[in-house]
């Protein structure tokens, strides 16, 4: 019978242990996590601190005791994977609790070990109460201090998901937030010009953006700015950026890409054919480019736990790439991407048009409908999309849905306008903003 170890029981590592389990009733699987909670949905957490979802519980998917008797699969929290014996095929696992170490051996071994949340080093950082939200017990603390603290005002530090979402929750808590942002505009995987309207948004709802500076000093309460401003907050989120946990790979010898995540290949095979990693610390390809791509998002994620699962059971289900897909609501307003932005597309070198649409969500004439932009880029020649990008009111998500489906089929940009697509007044137009950016790219050819 064949025994497969997993490290890591949140979205990666639950998901691939239910798949194997789903496909073969007859594995061995046994899931390794140092935390003290198994898979949650790490994405709702903001929502929690914002109290928009009141039952922190229900976030919480499972637990150990329900996937065993569910799933007969075993789960032991507070364990973490110390050392992989590639040879003898065999991890070294420590009990958290207890400090005892034991050797675990396996057939395939999964690494969804995740990422850390990066934290500079700043003068007199230890002196302010400074929070990070990278786990369930994250989240909790961060609840706690809120309701038990009653703070007025937080620095939120980084203006990427994690940063704006939580400053969005904080604010509708009625604390005073300041968005400090190292680079000139915040959220870079879009282009400059969308994020100057999320920019735009943030000052019509009250949150102080701080662009183009960092935090260099901390005196408790009072931060310090590189641009020589100075703030005073009850406490700092920090959300600047994310660290694969590759620690553990690295120590074993196994090949790290580029990008910092694992190497992988399109069955999300490690350069050991007997390990696989997915997730976060993983490092796969781009699907417009080939080249190494990591996506630390729940989305991608899901589907490489199949892709893994999948493969070690037999089945050479081989992965497409990343486009890195995803979407953001900010206030009032949704923002959402796939593919490549403007930065990268001219950073590779790569010729290409863009086409932008400015236009509604659905029928004017309907009293719920709002202002929308939706911008694509393209290969002039071949006339493939490159990337697209959408933010407005409503319906931005759908909009960007329709353009992966469009990239992943190879549709090109001019096939967009032949789309027939849902028209209702609540809900589109008879030529909805889709087929219009293919109307458009048409005339510029």
């Amino acid at each position: 019978m064949k025994k497969i170890v997993i490290v890591g029981a949140v979205g990666g590592g639950a998901t691939a242990a239910g798949q194997l389990r789903f496909y073969n009733p007859d594995v061995q699987i046994i899931v390794f996590d140092r935390d003290s909670t198994m898979s949650y949905a790490a994405c709702g957490t903001p929502y929690i601190i914002g109290d928009v979802i009141e039952d922190e519980q229900s976030i919480v998917l499972t637990n150990p005791e329900k996937f065993k008797k569910k799933r007969d699969i075993d789960v032991k929290l507070e364990h973490d994977v110390i050392e992989i014996d590639r040879a003898a095929k065999k991890v070294l696992v420590q009990n958290l609790e207890t400090g005892d170490q034991f050797e675990e051996s396996y057939d395939a071994l999964i690494l969804a070990p995740g990422g850390s949340a990066i934290v500079p080093k700043i003068e007199g950082l230890d002196s302010s109460q400074v929070f990070t939200l990278r786990n369930f017990e994250d989240m909790q603390r961060i609840d706690r201090f809120i309701k038990n603290k009653k703070p007025e005002s937080c620095i939120v530090s980084g203006g990427g998901f994690i940063g704006l979402e939580m400053a969005e929750n904080l604010k509708n808590l009625g604390l005073d937030v300041s968005l400090v942002h190292r680079s000139p505009a915040i959220m870079s995987i879009l282009d400059t010009d969308i994020s100057l309207i999320i920019e735009k948004e943030l000052a019509i709802q009250g949150v102080k953006l701080l662009t183009g500076t960092e935090m260099v000093k901390t005196d408790g309460k009072t931060i310090k700015l590189s641009n020589g401003i100075e703030l005073h907050a009850d406490f700092i989120i920090m959300s600047v950026g994310l660290r694969p946990n590759t620690g553990l790979a690295v120590k074993a010898g196994l090949k790290i890409g580029e990008t910092g995540g694992i190497q992988t290949n399109e069955f999300m095979q490690t350069d050991d054919p007997s390990i696989y990693a997915i997730g976060d610390a993983s490092e796969n390809f781009d699907m417009v480019t080939g080249d190494p791509k990591r996506v630390p998002l729940a989305s991608p994620v899901h589907r490489q736990a199949f892709i893994a699962a999948r493969h070690i059971l037999g089945s050479k289900i081989a992965k497409k790439g990343l486009l890195g897909t995803s979407v953001l609501k900010i206030f009032s307003l949704t923002a959402a991407m796939t593919g490549l932005n403007e930065k990268t597309i001219k950073d590779k070198n790569l010729e290409y048009a863009t086409v932008t649409h400015n236009g509604i969500s659905n029928a004017s004439y309907y009293p719920d409908h709002s202002k929308i932009t939706l911008k694509v880029h393209y290969n002039p020649q071949t006339r493939k999309i490159l990337g697209a990008q959408c933010i407005g009111g409503k319906g931005v998500d759908k909009r960007i849905d329709v353009i992966v489906t469009a990239i992943y089929a190879g549709l090109t940009i001019d096939d967009l306008q032949a789309l027939e697509l849902c028209y209702a007044p609540p809900y589109s137009s008879p030529k909805d903003p889709i087929n219009m950016v293919g109307y458009k790219a048409i005339n510029d050819n």
